[in-house]
């Protein structure tokens, strides 16, 4: 038997103005929804410009409350298109504490919780630690009317912890709204191709140690000293390229998979049958050096 799911991923570049922003994704979830798609997935942050390239203050402006003015918009959408929306903003959950957070609509409209990144980065243009507390709610799966999903966002990519637990709590795809891209400083061409090589392989590896499909969904543009790549995917259960986003151009794109085919990988190669969990108690540590 199939599991066949429309998946939409919405590529796109951002400016300064917050409701410019809203209503092109609003605009890039409508077209994926009339080519069919099911379940459709953002960038990260996609209401504005990356901001985290700065440590300013005046950012924090942007953060809104999570269920709040921008997920009723998306969960209205959402009940009049028959479509789940991933959606990743920027969450104030009080006074001086804030998160970067991916809501689920589900297909009714209807809010289905959030995922809070747990991995914080701090890099040059990358200044996350400034703006976001490390999430607390874990690792989450969502039911939604087509499929189980699990989200993870940006940063989360490279560990493969991340993407381990949440295929363990039943995720049949791995979302992964995202921002990077290339310095524009860099001078050597080498050195960025290597970033985005590194940056694709390591998610494919989340979906064949899995044996699930992965979704990562980055923005195009430059901002400041940032030009993102784009170059969004899907990868089916063996990390084979489904689909792959050119890396300078906005677009909207639906991905017909097939979720059954987690049951054919998994039994195959059963990973999940020969994990011993018995000897990975050291992942606990910082480091094993006594």
């Amino acid at each position: 038997m199939s599991k066949k799911v429309n998946i939409g991923l919405v590529q796109m570049s951002c400016s300064a103005d917050v409701e410019s922003n809203i209503q092109k994704a609003i605009n890039g979830i409508r077209e994926a929804a009339q080519k069919g798609a099911q379940i459709v997935c953002l960038q990260e942050l996609f209401t504005s410009l990356y901001f985290c390239d700065v440590e300013d203050h005046h950012n924090f402006s942007l953060a809104e409350a999570i269920p709040g003015p921008t997920t009723e918009r998306l969960g209205k959408l959402a009940g009049e298109l028959g479509v789940v929306i991933v959606a990743s903003l920027f969450e104030k959950r009080a006074q001086g504490l804030y998160h970067n957070t991916t809501a689920v609509l589900d297909a009714d409209g209807s809010y289905l919780g959030k995922y809070r990144k747990m991995h914080i980065p701090d890099d040059p243009g990358y200044y996350e630690k400034f703006y976001f507390t490390p999430g607390d709610l874990g690792y989450k799966v969502f039911d939604t009317k087509y499929a189980r999903i699990g989200v993870l966002i940006c940063w989360d990519q490279w560990y493969p912890e991340a993407a381990r637990i949440t295929a363990l709590m039943g995720a049949e795809v791995l979302f992964y709204p995202t921002a990077i891209g290339w310095d524009t400083n860099e001078p050597d061409p080498k050195q960025n191709e290597e970033q985005y090589n590194a940056w694709q392989t390591i998610q494919r590896s989340h979906a064949i140690a899995n044996g699930v499909h992965v979704v990562a969904v980055n923005r195009v543009g430059r901002e400041a000293d940032q030009q993102f790549w784009g170059g969004s995917f899907v990868a089916n259960p063996f990390g084979s390229l489904l689909y792959l986003a050119p890396h300078d151009q906005e677009l909207v794109h639906v991905q017909e998979v097939d979720l059954a085919l987690s049951e054919k990988y998994r039994t195959t190669w059963p990973y999940f049958r020969d994990r011993r969990i018995d000897s990975y108690q050291p992942i606990t540590k910082r480091y094993i050096d006594e």
